[in-house]
């Protein structure tokens, strides 16, 4: 077995995955909202990106901003819709959940209504050459697509350590009701956490598209595995959802090279039962006592 080709086959997809579930997690430690809309924001931001390079320019920097910014729009959406009339009514996390799903459902379909079913291709970002980083070679869009997903994660977490927004958001993570208490605008967060899990749905799109293709269903196993390593790590744990990034990519790669890749989901959700009867609340996540009251 080619250790090299699944040590940069697992980190690639844990930095890919990664960003999806840090998006759920955010949004569960913040909100309280599972969003099962992602899916349909992934498939939304890589239709975005597809456009941007027919229309406006092939560029790398344009693809990825495109892809980006249609994922924050997503978000925001997702918040107008889900988020926004219902966040202050009883059962929240079980209505706000339904209606993600409705969603995604509806924006999948809608997608598939207006591009038809034809997969769509985004051009490389990255380019056509290897790199030999300590005897092991990686090729041009996995050392890309790993380098920006922690660059873009990088800043985000910079923000929110330095920015007004961004302390109240992490006020939000800590404890909700506390922080509406101190004048912390709930409606408001919620734009700026949708936006910003939006856009790193957007992000993992492109960067996943430049190993695969663009479709309008195309974001469900990515949701899923999204959620996967989220439950792994432990919902509403960032740095938990990194650990779990990590295991699920080495799951995935490892099963892809032994056994085939049509085995993956199904060692991926053992390995996923195996943790949460170990640890119930995963790897490293503490769900907010305000949570369960």
């Amino acid at each position: 077995m080619n250790w090299s080709f699944v040590l940069s086959n697992a980190t690639t997809l844990a930095c890919i995955y990664g960003t999806l579930a840090i998006g759920i997690s955010l949004t569960w430690s913040s909100l309280g909202l599972v969003n099962m809309a992602f899916g349909f924001i992934f498939a939304l931001s890589g239709y975005g990106a597809w456009l941007a390079s027919l229309n406006i320019s092939a560029q790398p920097a344009v693809v990825m901003a495109a892809g980006i910014l249609t994922g924050a729009f997503g978000g925001l959406i997702v918040c107008l819709l889900a988020f926004i009339p219902i966040h202050d009514k009883p059962n929240f996390p079980l209505r706000a959940l339904i209606a993600t799903l409705a969603i995604s459902l509806i924006g999948n379909q809608a997608l598939l209504w207006y591009f038809g079913p034809r997969a769509k291709s985004l051009p490389k970002l990255f380019g056509n050459w290897n790199a030999d980083i300590f005897g092991v070679i990686v090729t041009s869009d996995k050392l890309g697509a790993s380098a920006s997903a922690i660059v873009l994660l990088t800043l985000i977490l910079l923000w929110m350590r330095s920015s007004r927004r961004g302390l109240e958001i992490r006020a939000m993570m800590m404890n909700p009701h506390a922080a509406s208490i101190v004048g912390i605008g709930v409606r408001r967060t919620g734009f700026y956490v949708m936006a910003l899990t939006g856009s790193l749905a957007g992000l993992a799109s492109v960067l996943l598209a430049q190993t695969y293709y663009v479709a309008p269903f195309s974001g469900i196993t990515p949701m899923v595995k999204g959620l996967s390593i989220a439950l792994v790590g432990g919902l509403g744990s960032v740095p938990g959802a990194v650990i779990g990034a990590v295991i699920i990519g080495l799951n995935e790669a490892l099963t892809s090279t032994l056994l085939g890749g049509q085995y993956v989901l199904i060692t991926q959700f053992l390995l996923i039962i195996l943790v949460l009867l170990v640890r119930p609340r995963g790897i490293a996540g503490l769900l907010d006592k305000a949570r369960e009251a």
